[in-house]
């Protein structure tokens, strides 16, 4: 039994657990070297729009929309990250689960989310999308930018490489932003193969996706405070103090944040 390509690292655990962990922390040094000056851009990018008044939203289809939803009503997170979500797209949650995957290659789709969504120019959409080879995220960096919107998209750059693109253009989410941030995640997001298992398995994507996400987060938190502006941050509501802090934030970013809309 091997890890997958990605992992970048000698795998020297025995089972399969163990060459996972080996392949996902391989992953996460890859991510933290290789990617060190895009995620200082991009958490600068994020500190820029809250600090001009800008609004912050998140957007990724099927399980991408996992790394989406945990940068939202998130402790420890930044309070303006929002929610741009599809019908039938977030999650699995749809039935059936393949319907979200269809409705990833409807041209057109894109538009009209953004057409009745909140986001206006100066605003900045993070877009996730594993592949980024589909209409739907291609098309939503393409007419967010068209919109004075920046977008930054996390996505595996070798996608590009192997794979054609299904939208009409032949381009890929990551040609359409003002950042890319390259998760580094194999073709196929899976990193073990066994002989004796026809498919190779253990996907990776959610935890890398994640903690980049989460490093970006981070770093825009600090960009902030460098400049003298409190990060409008929550605090988990299982401590002690955790409800009264959220609401103060939610209070003075109400006009920021669309989460608490009916």
């Amino acid at each position: 039994m091997s890890a997958g390509p990605s992992g970048g690292e000698p795998q020297g655990g025995s089972t399969p657990a163990e060459r996972f962990f080996d392949a996902a922390i391989g992953l996460l040094r890859r991510v933290r070297d290789e990617d060190a000056e895009e995620i200082a851009a991009a958490g600068t990018l994020i500190a820029d729009t809250v600090a001009a008044g800008g609004r912050l939203f998140a957007f990724g289809a099927g399980h991408s929309s996992l790394a989406a939803q945990d940068l939202v009503y998130r402790a420890g997170g930044l309070a303006l990250m929002n929610l741009l979500a599809v019908p039938g797209v977030v999650g699995v949650d749809v039935m059936p689960a393949t319907l979200g995957s269809a409705l990833e290659r409807v041209d057109g789709l894109a538009s009209a989310v953004l057409d009745t969504s909140p986001l206006r120019s100066g605003d900045l959409l993070v877009i996730i999308s594993l592949s980024g080879r589909n209409a739907l995220p291609v098309e939503m960096a393409m007419n967010a930018r068209a919109l004075g919107i920046k977008v930054i998209g996390v996505t595996s750059v070798a996608y590009a490489a192997e794979t054609k693109s299904r939208h009409v253009s032949g381009m890929y989410l990551k040609d359409h932003c003002d950042l890319v941030l390259d998760s580094k995640i194999t073709v196929g997001d899976a990193e073990l193969t066994l002989d004796t298992i026809p498919a190779p398995f253990a996907p990776a994507s959610t935890v890398v996706t994640t903690a980049l996400l989460q490093a970006v987060m981070a770093t825009a938190a600090g960009v902030l405070a460098e400049r003298g502006i409190e990060p409008p941050l929550l605090r988990s509501g299982n401590v002690d103090g955790g409800h009264e802090w959220n609401a103060r934030v939610l209070a003075e970013y109400a006009d920021r944040i669309f989460y608490r809309q009916a």
